[in-house]
This record gives C-alpha cells, structure tokens and sequence, in this order.
C-alpha cells in the first residue's frame, strides 16, 4: 500500500516523532528561480495565476518533481483571500502587493467582509487536484498573519520601517483591534478552506512582525495570531516570521506546533528561546546556495547539527528561495539533507 501522508517525516517532525531523515522543504520553492514556473507564468498575472487551479497545481508540483522535497507549499499569495472579498488591491511586479485605497479609518473596517468557501472555490479546487497528485507528500496551506496583512492594508504596499502601521497600533488600539480582529477571522477562513479540501499542514507567515518589540507583540498582535492557529489545530501548525529572533518565545506560546527561524539566529539558541514542547523549521542563510559547493555542505551540516538540539527539525532556509538561486545548488542542499550528517 501507498503510505499516506500522515506517515511522512515531515508530519512526524512537526509531532516531535522520530523520523528517517531530516525533512526538507524551503520557503518559495515553486517560484522565480525555476525556469519552468517562468514560462508556465509568462501572460499570467500572479493574482490571476493564484485563481487558475490547473496552474496552482502544476506550479505546486514543479519543485517537488525537481528536488524530491518531503513537502510541497500551496502555490498562493497572502493577500489573495483579501482580493477575494473586494479589496482593490493588486501585486506590481517588482514591487509586491499594493492597496489602492490604505486603510486608515474605522470606516475602512466596512470594507472587510468575512471570507467564505464560495469566496474561493478555485483554492478548494486546487487543493484537491494537488492531494491526488501528490499522494504520500505533504501539502502545505498557508495564509498570512494578522500583522502583515493589517501592515499591507495600512501602508498601502511593502514597507521599511511600518510607520503608518505602528501609528494606528499604538495610537489608536481599538481600531487596531478590530481590524487585527476582522483579519483574523479572515485568515482562519482562507486556512480552513486549504484544510477541509485536503491540506495536511498550515503555515502561518507573519513577515513583517519583526518590527515590533516583544511587550507590544504580546498585547497587541500574538492574541490575534494565537485565535487563527487555535482555529486549525486538527493539523500541524508552523508560524514563521523575518526578524524575530527576539520574539521566538512569544511566537511559540501563539500556539504552533512547529516554530520558523530566520537565519539571524542559530538553531541551537532558537530552540532554547522557544522552549520545550515544539518543534523548529529553517534556518539555512538563503544567499549560502551561492557559495561554493563545499561551504554550502558545511552549512548545511552545521544546521542539521544544530537542529539536534529541538524535539523535531524540519530543514528550510531562513526566509525564501532568491530569485537567482540555481535550482541545481537547491538539489544538492537536498541531497545532503537527506544523506544526514
């Protein structure tokens, strides 16, 4: 018999079971750096593309075919379930996603109605068709956090710095509330979605969530993290964010089962920060898959050393797969992994 996704090493390393080997996936892997999504993507636009089953699920399937990962990542966008409701918003090439009118207002909360299945049937379509793809493998939902989205709708596209955010955080908290409060609500919804068609796992990308200091987190922002990811605790739950190395804690007491880390910090303290009971995913430096092929082994051994140290270890890099990365150096990170120490 085939066996099931349930029996895989990285469902058993999100439940701090023993495994084989390692698993392995990494964060934007079907993407840019692979040039069979760059043809399949030409005439396409992202938002359209994440509508289109037929090319959520090939792109889904690329990397798997290319790398043999023990996972594959739902091919979507964070902010698609907020276009799904009316958000005028789109994603400019180059640039990422940009709101045509910033939420500043409690007016604007008017403007984010509850998302719904019929909202997305095109997710649940695609979610099945990749589940019968994929058989024992894996997939992965995902969604974006609270935080980030409400940091999208604030500023009105990326931002460095969050002022417009962390403005409307501090100076008008119960607007901040309810806005993180209606997004959470959202999240959940985009969540279950991928879960009831077929998802064995959920990601939750809190991206920007790093720019806020660890009282402030606590207060104002993890309570709305921790309602979205007790919402979908019938399966393993992985929170990941960039910078947060001094929010580790915090992020694991929101209530995943496994806990993203950036490469800032080295997996052996990260796993002290979190404390028991979880496990960790990361945290190879993307820009090592440009050095040489024998200081990119020796990395990618120091971070399976490392991982020792947690209940459960699921290799990734630290954030996403850079555009320029060779799918070739990608393999061969693979390959190591799977070979161990």
């Amino acid at each position: 018999m085939t066996p099931a996704p349930a029996e895989s090493a990285f469902l058993s390393a999100c439940r701090r079971e023993p495994v084989p080997h390692t698993p392995v996936w990494f964060m934007r892997q079907a993407g840019r750096a692979l040039p069979e999504y760059r043809r399949l993507r030409e005439g396409n636009q992202m938002l359209d593309a994440c509508a289109t089953p037929d090319l959520v699920t090939e792109i889904t399937l690329q990397p798997v075919r290319r790398y043999g990962v023990d996972a594959a990542i739902f091919f979507s966008d964070i902010v698609v379930p907020l276009k799904a409701i009316g958000v005028d918003l789109d994603i400019v090439p180059g640039v990422g996603p940009v709101v045509a009118a910033p939420f500043r207002t409690t007016r604007d909360l008017d403007r984010l109605r509850a998302l719904t299945p019929d909202d997305v049937p095109y997710i649940t379509e695609a979610v099945c068709n990749l589940v019968a793809e994929l058989g024992p493998i894996p997939l992965i939902g995902f969604a974006g956090a609270p935080f980030t989205l409400a940091s999208y709708l604030v500023e009105g596209g990326p931002s460095k710095n969050h002022a417009a955010t962390k403005a409307l955080m501090y100076g008008e908290p119960e607007l901040w509330a309810a806005l993180l409060d209606r997004l959470a609500t959202i999240t959940l919804s985009f969540l279950r979605a991928q879960i009831d068609a077929g998802a064995s796992a959920v990601q939750l990308f809190d991206s920007w969530v790093g720019a806020v200091p660890a009282a402030d987190y606590r207060a104002l922002v993890q309570p709305h993290s921790a309602r979205v990811l007790a919402a979908v605790s019938d399966v393993p739950r992985i929170h990941f964010g960039v910078g947060t190395g001094e929010l580790l804690h915090d992020m694991g007491q929101a209530g995943a089962d496994v806990v993203g880390v950036d490469w800032r910090v080295p997996l052996s303290q990260a796993v002290s920060r979190i404390g028991p009971g979880k496990a960790v995913q990361g945290n190879l430096d993307p820009t090592l898959v440009f050095a040489p092929d024998d200081v990119l082994a020796r990395k990618v051994r120091e971070t399976l050393e490392q991982g020792k140290a947690a209940e459960g270890h699921i290799f990734n890099l630290g954030h996403g797969v850079l555009p320029e990365t060779d799918p070739d150096a990608l393999l061969r990170v693979v390959e190591l992994v799977h070979a161990g120490l």
